[in-house]
């Protein structure tokens, strides 16, 4: 089985962030980052998939050198190679053609990535990748299973849960519990510095989203604590100052 890994490098989730160029662009300048968690599922899962049945798992960035060391550990953490097209994508259209070009040179039976990046949140470019490569796509994939050619797949829906069959080749935006959270060990942290890590130049691709401009989340409010026994007054500061109801 031929499986490609995409992955994204984010903001450690404690990173405290800024903005640069008049709040056009993030501010990595001292930003923890990491291996985006939905994308660190995926990455698991294929890996488990790989050792249940021979095969390989490439992992895809698309983005600068300052992800390197994101893409090292997912090598740590069983995935064969790396491919990094070098280019800071403009939007998830532009991410999405990155990947489609990588997976139309190989025969990928199984494109997996998380939901949603949590930088951007997005959650479209799995979307975006299936329908350039003319293929089916689902998501949140919550369990996988391969028999043969087919995918057994469970993915949540509004009030529940899915479970669908599916042939593969796919293309499936992860989240958990679809594998357990693996740490890298100390052979694969030895053994990745002797795994290729393929740079690419981009294609040319149409910037469809231009940012306008980011901006913060307002600062948090004082908190009010209510005694158990004030309902009456609890009711009132929620409607009148949270004006939550």
């Amino acid at each position: 089985m031929n499986i490609l890994v995409c992955i994204t490098s984010v903001p450690d989730t404690t990173a405290k962030i800024t903005f640069t160029d008049n709040d056009t662009k993030l501010n990595k300048a001292g930003v923890q980052l990491i291996i985006g968690p939905y994308d660190d599922y995926a990455l698991s899962r294929a890996v488990e998939l790989k050792e249940q049945a021979a095969g390989k798992v490439t992992v895809l960035h698309v983005g600068g050198a300052d992800a390197d060391p994101q893409i090292r550990k997912a090598l740590a953490l069983g995935a064969d190679e790396a491919i990094r097209v070098d280019v800071e994508p403009a939007d998830s259209y532009d991410t999405a053609v990155q990947i489609a070009h990588i997976a139309r040179q190989n025969s990928y039976d199984l494109i997996l990535m998380g939901r949603e990046s949590i930088d951007y949140n997005s959650g479209i470019v799995h979307g975006l990748v299936a329908e350039m490569l003319d293929l089916p796509s689902y998501s949140p994939v919550m369990k996988l299973d391969i028999n043969g050619s087919t995918a057994t797949i469970t993915r949540e829906i509004d009030g529940g849960k899915e479970v669908l069959e599916a042939s593969l080749p796919l293309v499936l935006g992860c989240q958990e519990p679809i594998a357990e959270w693996k740490s890298p060990s100390m052979k694969g942290i030895m053994t990745a510095r002797t795994k290729p890590l393929q740079v690419v130049p981009p294609v040319e691709t149409e910037q469809l989203s231009v940012t306008g401009k980011y901006t913060l989340p307002a600062p948090k409010g004082a908190c009010k604590m209510i005694p158990a026994d004030a309902a009456e007054t609890l009711i009132r500061l929620l409607q009148t100052e949270a004006k939550v109801i």
